[in-house]
């Protein structure tokens, strides 16, 4: 069947050679279309479930290299959350701070006194100064990380999802193959119980052929009864004698009953 199929796809491309151009292409495209499809279409069920099977198994690298991804990408993002959490943590502390340099600045005394050290208003505008500049380079920077940090939650979610969805249609895949093996099973099943099947049709020939006989048989019988309606002659006379009751009686009974009746009267 191969070497037929094989042939068949070699006129085809014989024949693409000879008419040339574009249809040369569209010819081939059919015939290796029809070459595949006929390949395909002897190929063994068996065959082809063991096929499929082998290539659910190869799905498994590829679910397993995403659960690896996301589970680096669940570390990323915890870490993500601590840096943020530790950012916001210092800009809290940072923002006390400036808030009490500033109310210190504008309490009019000429000296304060921090950790133990006195520092003069100069000294505290300077502080009060950087500090601000520093605050808001830091405070830029924790909400560029709180975007990141959403951004990369959102798609760790999305990850995850597309991670559910991939072996729940890996199981299914693998509950419809067993349901096709199943069916192919009882496909055989039945293939080989019609294989031994009861041929009966000499057994229906002979039951046939007895009832063209009897047939015949009652055809000829009531073509017999019919013979004395075709000659016309009506049956006047008959063979049969007819036997006086009481003698039928006496000769069932016997003549001994008759005497002991006599007796008795």
């Amino acid at each position: 069947m191969l070497k037929k199929i094989l042939i068949g796809s070699a006129l085809v491309v014989g024949t693409g050679a000879v008419i040339g151009g574009t249809s040369a292409i569209s010819y081939v495209k059919t015939g290796y279309s029809s070459v595949r499809d006929s390949i395909k279409e002897h190929i063994p069920i068996e065959v082809e479930i063991k096929r499929v099977r082998e290539m659910i198994k190869d799905l498994k690298p590829e679910i397993a290299d995403n659960v690896k991804l996301i589970a680096r990408e669940e570390v990323e993002v915890a870490k993500l959350n601590k840096e943020v959490s530790a950012k916001n943590a210092s800009l809290d502390k940072s923002k006390t701070a400036i808030l009490q340099l500033k109310e210190d600045l504008q309490s009019g005394k000429r000296f304060v006194s921090y950790g133990g050290k006195t520092f003069d208003m100069d000294q505290v505008k300077k502080d009060l100064s950087d500090r601000f500049k520093h605050f808001q380079t830091q405070e830029a920077t924790a909400v560029k990380l709180e975007k990141i940090l959403a951004a990369r939650e959102q798609n760790l979610e999305a990850a995850r999802r597309k991670l559910d969805v991939m072996l729940d249609a890996k199981r299914q895949l693998e509950i419809n193959v067993e349901n096709l093996q199943a069916r192919l099973q009882m496909l055989q099943v039945a293939e080989a119980s019609s294989q031994y099947a009861i041929n009966d049709s000499s057994l229906s020939r002979v039951r046939e052929t007895i009832d063209e006989i009897a047939t015949r048989i009652e055809v000829a019988e009531k073509t017999l009864d019919q013979q004395d309606l075709v000659t016309g002659e009506i049956p006047v006379l008959s063979d049969e004698t007819p036997v006086d009751l009481l003698e039928q009686i006496t000769a069932y009974f016997g003549a001994s009953n008759d005497t002991a009746l006599t007796d008795n009267r």
